[in-house]
């Protein structure tokens, strides 16, 4: 029964990834997630069910389009298959739980919004709130069903706050980085949040160090922060847990 669903996460992922990348294309361009349906962005040709197969399409059609031959970016397919290694990660690591179903949704909010904030240096009011919303929402259905719900709140509150007097006292980050460091708060709880921070800077540096160096990008210009905390959220999901045991 396990393998079964674990195929059925693995499989929910990919789907899922298939529309992630939907949204990362059109909700900067201001247009729906549902209409119209998918289509070929270079020829408008309206796609049928056997383009949108998620990876397995992309790897059939050798990564072009099958009514124009243009080619298609390697990333809609590796986006698709690393939600579905993440949705498979979480069942298999949280098994049917309310807090696998939490972290599914942080998951898929922060591969949207790092994506199109590493496309466009812009995030989006409309995913962040968005998903504060629904971290709210597992927090009251933490409160509900009797279980820890306030460290969730102290994370929220220490990692917003800690963005807040950072672009307040620099101005070196925007306030979208602060929505993201809020949600992932509500997501991960106090002392997750800390490992969150300390994490998110170490790869910010790591990354802007790497973009200078190869002279990407120069000092002056603005380096996205929200991959950094999308990745460090990741990072804390995977090793937060260790870490703080180890600390203690």
């Amino acid at each position: 029964m396990s393998v079964l669903y674990s195929f059925y996460f693995l499989c929910l992922g990919l789907l899922l990834g298939s529309f992630y990348n939907v949204c990362i294309y059109r909700i900067p361009r201001e247009e729906s997630v549902a209409f119209p349906p998918s289509h070929c962005t270079s020829c408008n040709t309206r796609l049928k069910p056997l383009d949108l197969v998620p990876v397995l399409s992309y790897v059939f059609l050798k990564g072009r389009c099958r009514y124009c031959r243009e080619k298609i970016s390697p990333r809609y397919a590796l986006v698709e298959l690393f939600t579905g290694i993440a949705f498979l990660w979480l069942f298999l690591t949280y098994g049917i739980t309310v807090e696998c179903l939490k972290y599914i949704v942080l998951i898929s909010f922060l591969i949207v919004i790092g994506m199109i904030d590493y496309d466009t240096t812009d995030v989006y009011s409309i995913t962040t709130y968005s998903g504060i919303a629904f971290g709210v929402i597992f927090i009251l259905i933490n409160y509900f069903m009797g279980f820890e719900f306030k460290s969730y709140i102290y994370g929220g509150i220490l990692a917003a706050a800690t963005i807040a007097l950072i672009i307040i006292f620099t101005g070196g980050m925007g306030w979208g980085d602060f929505e993201i460091a809020l949600m992932c708060g509500l997501y991960l709880g106090f002392e997750k949040s800390i490992v969150l921070l300390f994490s998110s800077f170490i790869i910010g540096g790591v990354v802007g160090a790497f973009l200078i160096l190869t002279k990407k990008k120069t000092k002056n210009d603005y380096i996205p922060f929200g991959p950094s905390i999308a990745s460090a959220a990741l990072f804390t999901l995977l090793f937060g847990e260790r870490i703080i045991s180890f600390y203690i």
